[in-house]
């Protein structure tokens, strides 16, 4: 299959319900909606503009409220788990992921278990005779801090993620960012819990999944997309991803497409191909895209297809950085045509923006639609953020007359 770099640009945004931004339906039904037409939504506890899931969801979905979340939480719609990063996941997909890798993978896991084993039995049992509990109801337990990444983190905690990798407990709930669990048998339906996939198919699954969340990655993915799902190549012990993905063009699950201009071969589902060779027309239409939205995973498409360069900034030294420490894309139209820097500022019920910058040669004014269509978008951040004013640093004056909100 055959396409054009222009056709590609309005499938990714339309598949992505981005044309126009924020038409899914409101509610929990949205929400759900959005999840699984990607499978996987990232989480990430940053929260300065709003955390990542949030905003993937406040861009897509009309009126997003943070708590539809939650409430799903609570009826045990949706679960988490490690796809590519920390994501949320229908709950109805757990029996394909099964096979828990967390942050550092099931051997240093299962490693932290059996070297913690009176702590780790200490904390189940609890567990199981207490209901949902945080690591600060485990004050005895703590034990000394263990290296994670370059950070001290507990022992409670390394216990906590291991045992949710091996499948014993998962998440109740969310406190802002405190999580509670519970053994998983009180989390999910019984039927859920008995039904065994065979570790091929969940691999096979699980690949699927990242192309699920992007809509047009080649063969090598980008940025750890496929990372611990399985080795490039099969060898006698493992089955290779270049295998897995191969199966899955060949039950029609992916089509291979060419897109001019780029090279090497690209997929999309085959319930997308369609889409992709009638795209939508562009629409006037303002999206504030989050730092781990898939659509930003593979960069190099972004700058080739969109002639968009993103780096996210937030590990670099501020020093170091170009644009600033939470900043999110600009999507108009079918174009990436900005960066805006917003902050949450939630005692005083204001956004402030720290800063705005426009994508060389766009000029805000002279593009037909945009000046409502960002009100429009600032307007629905506003609610979001559930504040009652927008404050522009004051090198930005000229935008704010630009886009002033007042009727």
């Amino acid at each position: 299959m055959r396409t054009t770099a222009e056709a590609a640009r309005r499938f990714l945004l339309a598949r992505h319900l981005l044309t126009p931004a924020r038409s899914v339906p409101g509610g929990r039904d949205g929400v759900l909606e959005v999840l699984r037409r990607f499978g996987s939504i990232q989480f990430d506890p940053i929260a300065v503009a709003g955390r990542n899931h949030d905003l993937v969801l406040h861009a897509r979905v009309a009126d997003y409220d943070p708590a539809w979340c939650d409430q799903l939480y609570e009826r045990r719609e949706i679960f988490e788990a490690t796809n590519k990063a920390l994501s949320f996941i229908p709950a109805g997909e757990f029996p394909w992921f099964r096979l828990g890798f967390g942050r550092k993978g099931p051997r240093f896991h299962a490693r932290i278990l059996a070297e913690n084993a009176e702590v780790a039995e200490r904390v189940l049992g609890r567990i199981r005779a207490e209901g949902p509990l945080s690591t600060l109801d485990f004050e005895v337990e703590h034990g000394a801090a263990k290296d994670w990444f370059g950070m001290p983190e507990n022992v409670v905690r390394a216990v906590l993620e291991a045992y949710t990798v091996s499948g014993e407990i998962g998440l109740a709930r969310r406190e802002g960012n405190r999580r509670y669990y519970d053994v998983v048998e009180r989390l999910l339906p019984a039927e859920l819990l008995a039904r065994e996939v065979p570790v091929r198919e969940q691999l096979r699954h699980r690949m699927l999944s990242r192309y699920r969340a992007h809509g047009l990655l080649g063969a090598a993915g980008a940025g750890g997309t496929f990372d611990r799902i399985a080795p490039p190549r099969s060898t006698p012990e493992r089955v290779g991803r270049d295998t897995l993905r191969e199966e899955l063009v060949e039950s029609g699950a992916l089509v291979s497409v060419e897109v001019e201009g780029l090279r090497g071969r690209r997929f999309v589902l085959g319930e997308e191909s369609a889409l992709l060779q009638a795209p939508p027309e562009p629409v006037a239409s303002v999206a504030f895209i989050a730092p781990f939205d898939a659509l930003l995973w593979d960069t190099a498409l972004l700058s080739n297809l969109f002639d968009f360069h993103y780096v996210w900034e937030g590990f670099f030294k501020p020093e170091k950085r170009r644009w600033g420490y939470y900043v999110l894309p600009i999507c108009f139209g079918d174009r990436f045509v900005g960066r805006i820097e917003p902050r949450i500022d939630r005692d005083r019920a204001r956004v402030q923006v720290l800063d705005l910058w426009w994508e060389d040669g766009f000029a805000p004014r002279r593009a037909d639609g945009f000046v409502d269509a960002m009100r429009d978008a600032l307007r629905a951040y506003l609610r979001f953020a559930g504040a009652d004013r927008l404050e522009w640093a004051p090198h930005l004056a000229a935008e704010e007359r630009l886009f002033n909100l007042c009727p």
